[in-house]
């Protein structure tokens, strides 16, 4: 849901807003935007080639108003997605425009989409903090998308929310994303829950769901069941809100028309189910130690977690970007529960066995592991 064209824009927020399920607008920023290149997005607009998704920077605040006019209100909040690991100039013209509400993360919108240094990224999003009066929803807990243990995810969704709250911004919420095992995940989401609890106790919060982030089934019925069961999930595990895909997702950007029915598909899906109990095996704990070890190293959450990382308490599976340690490993057992190979220098249990690291051909099994399992039910079904 990001244009290039004001008007087109528009008519999408109006269409997400009169869906026939409660939603929340957003907005997406294009890939020059996010990567603070604000003359080639200029230039693009210049000379009619499209951008994959709006230019907020680039609009003067007045385009973005006429934008809002009528759309965004109390009913029907706004939200800015951009994926900048310096979201300085996202975040004053977003307010500029009138809106409050974005996302990201100081470690989320650094480590899989830039080769910025950590240390400028927690400096960036330290200043925008600061300047910042609205919600911020952290992206930790979908870090690199797939193949992430959950109480990493957990904990660095939770860190991030405190970072957000050390430099005073007051409303947040805390994301977690869909992974391999239903039940692995309410539990995660659960633990995020407590957690927040515990570490954010003057915060206005709540826990957000993405759907699945990895590679998606092709079939369409295969990725509307993927989606229904993201919905079930997020009401089984109490999350507040649900980030839906559609189903064009393994084959190109989607249209409005697609993003609106994923929508009210997933309100349909969700609303009357609950479920089984959540039952922990630990992800809790797992959680925990990792969060309270970086806390333990500096008042300061942006310095703590600069620190974790230099020493490799923090450590993300198949992460490349220079400042991860790039140690622990993970992979998918014959459950499907997301377990730790290797876990480096990370104050997390172990693996009891020893298990080979993923090769190309096993990495490959299990990024596509998910979409084949739907895409086998739907051919199952006949």
């Amino acid at each position: 849901m990001g244009m290039d064209s004001p008007e087109v824009m528009r008519a999408g927020l109006l269409a997400v807003k009169n869906a026939d399920a409660p939603t929340v607008g957003t907005i997406t920023v294009d890939s020059y935007t996010r990567v603070g290149d604000h003359e080639a997005a200029r230039a693009a607009l210049r000379s009619g080639v499209g951008l994959n998704g709006y230019p907020i920077v680039t609009h003067d605040a007045a385009t973005t108003r006429a934008v809002l006019d009528g759309v965004a209100d109390a009913d029907f909040p706004v939200q800015v997605r951009h994926g900048s690991a310096d979201p300085r100039a996202v975040f004053r013209a977003l307010t500029a425009a009138g809106l409050d509400a974005t996302e990201g993360g100081p470690v989320s919108y650094c480590l899989p989409y830039s080769r910025r240094p950590l240390r400028d990224s927690v400096a960036h999003w330290s200043e925008a903090c600061e300047e910042f009066d609205g919600h911020l929803e952290t992206f930790g807990g979908c870090m690199m998308g797939q193949l992430c243990p959950p109480g990493l995810l957990v904990a660095l969704s939770l860190l991030e929310a405190v970072f957000f709250r050390h430099h005073g911004v007051r409303s947040v919420s805390l994301s977690y994303t869909q992974q391999t095992n239903a039940d692995q995940d309410a539990e995660a989401i659960t633990a995020l829950r407590a957690l927040a609890a515990r570490f954010l106790p003057d915060v206005d919060w709540h826990v957000v769901l993405y759907a699945y982030m990895g590679v998606f089934p092709g079939t369409p019925t295969g990725a509307r069941l993927l989606m229904a069961d993201a919905a079930r999930l997020a009401v089984r595990a109490g999350a507040r809100r649900i980030i839906v895909k559609t189903v064009a997702e393994a084959h190109r950007i989607p249209t409005v028309a697609e993003n609106v029915a994923a929508l009210e598909d997933a309100a349909r899906a969700g609303v009357p189910w609950t479920g089984p109990p959540v039952v922990d095996t630990g992800v809790l704990a797992e959680a925990t130690r990792l969060v309270e070890a970086v806390l333990e190293l500096s008042d300061d959450p942006g310095a703590a977690l600069l620190d974790a990382f230099r020493r490799g308490l923090l450590d993300v599976p198949f992460c490349l970007h220079p400042d991860n340690a790039g140690a622990a490993r993970s992979h998918v057992d014959a459950h499907g529960w997301l377990r730790w190979s290797t876990v480096g220098a990370m104050p997390v249990e172990a693996p009891r066995r020893t298990t080979e690291p993923l090769g190309s051909t096993g990495l490959l099994t299990a990024l596509n592991r998910v979409a084949q399992s739907y895409d086998s039910a739907v051919a199952t079904l006949g």
